[in-house]
């Protein structure tokens, strides 16, 4: 199973990243703009439309307010297996924001660790707006 970790730090507090990380209805809109286009959610399930077109089923697993911990997996999609984790923790002068995912087929990583690098930097642009850098 292959893993991948992605992490930046922003000078947005933890609670304004958790805020936004945390409200998974809204990731086209506050977290990932532009990385992501549409976001819907029906209870606990997200559909997610990226900005290549494709568009995938995440459930949410775990949403974790004291840990700042969010928890998703995906259906459709490159993978047969994706598990990935969202974690917020206080950095010196701001946050530090780690993106964690195990995913199968291992071919799979490279195009889904391009991906990831691409939310990253949108992650990174919404943040430090939020920091008002």
């Amino acid at each position: 199973m292959a893993t991948i970790r992605k992490q930046l730090t922003t000078a947005a507090a933890p609670e304004v990243v958790w805020g936004a990380a945390r409200d998974v209805g809204a990731l086209h809109t506050r977290l990932v703009p532009g990385f992501v286009t549409a976001t819907t959610l029906e209870g606990a399930v997200r559909r997610v439309t990226f900005a290549n077109g494709l568009t995938v089923t995440e459930p949410i697993v775990t949403l974790d307010d004291k840990a700042r911990r969010l928890v998703w997996t995906t259906e459709g999609g490159r993978t047969s297996h994706y598990n990935a984790v969202l974690e917020i923790f206080p950095e010196a002068g701001g946050s530090r924001v780690v993106w964690t995912v195990d995913l199968l087929p291992d071919e799979a990583a490279g195009a889904i660790e391009a991906a990831m690098a691409a939310g990253m930097a949108a992650m990174q642009a919404a943040l430090d707006r939020l920091a008002g850098s």
